[in-house]
């Protein structure tokens, strides 16, 4: 049986969901499958990796126990990125994660690579480690195209880069316990991106790429391990 032991705060959570005005859901997965061999990433129902491009192939993540594991091999010169097709223009996803490390961390990165004004497409992000919650406006501020470019060259930033900057990212103390599930839910409405865990509202962040009409992808930006299950994606526009 799959996690027995939650399925109260399980419903809980879904009944929360369920009174959300979040709009129509697009994706789902619990990921109850199984691979069919090991050596490879197969995270299927659309999800996609970064492991042959960027960790020599090798496999980093799997599907067990009912859940997408997550973690990074040692060849890697690049975050795990598990990306999955989401387009909307307001929306929110939630999943169940769990951060087995002091230093874990889970992001959510909303990307389009089709807008080529930021490096690969990155909008913005809210990044869960155990100690906080970071707010991340990526496109008007660090990924942006000539930011980018500049700090990979290891260039002086102008004045105007410097100040295009600030103010494009917000960090939210909030401690969540190791080992263990969490719920989260992360809402964008206009140029607002919020986040609540466990029920509970944890802060929201306002800035200009959030705005970006199109959101086309939703990649799950993993440094070193995580666990996700029961995503689900919703359009409310």
């Amino acid at each position: 049986m799959k996690r027995s032991l939650v399925l109260l705060p399980l419903l809980a959570w879904s009944s929360l969901l369920a009174a959300e005005d979040l709009g129509r859901i697009i994706f789902q997965d619990d990921f109850s499958r199984n691979e069919s061999q090991e050596k490879t990433d197969e995270p299927g129902n659309g999800w996609g990796t970064n492991s042959k491009s960027r960790a020599k192939g090798n496999k980093q993540v799997d599907l067990r126990d009912g859940a997408m594991y997550i973690y990074i091999s040692p060849e890697a010169d690049h975050a795990v990125s598990v990306t999955q097709a989401a387009e909307f223009t307001n929306g929110a996803v939630a999943m169940r994660f769990r951060l087995d490390d002091a230093k874990d961390s889970l992001g959510l990165d909303f990307a389009d690579a089709q807008c080529k004004e930021v490096h690969a497409g990155h909008l913005f992000a809210a990044r869960v480690s155990p100690k906080q919650v970071l707010l991340q406006d990526l496109k008007t501020g660090g990924m942006r195209l000539d930011i980018h470019t500049a700090r990979q060259a290891k260039k002086k930033l102008t004045d105007e880069q410097e100040q295009a900057l600030k103010g494009k990212q917000k960090a939210v103390t909030r401690a969540i316990e190791i080992g263990k599930w969490h719920d989260l839910l992360v809402k964008v409405a206009g140029d607002e991106l919020s986040v609540t865990i466990d029920g509970q509202f944890v802060g929201s962040f306002k800035s200009p790429g959030i705005a970006h009409p199109t959101k086309r992808m939703l990649r799950l930006a993993v440094p070193r391990n995580a666990v996700v299950d029961d995503v689900k994606i919703w359009r409310k526009e």
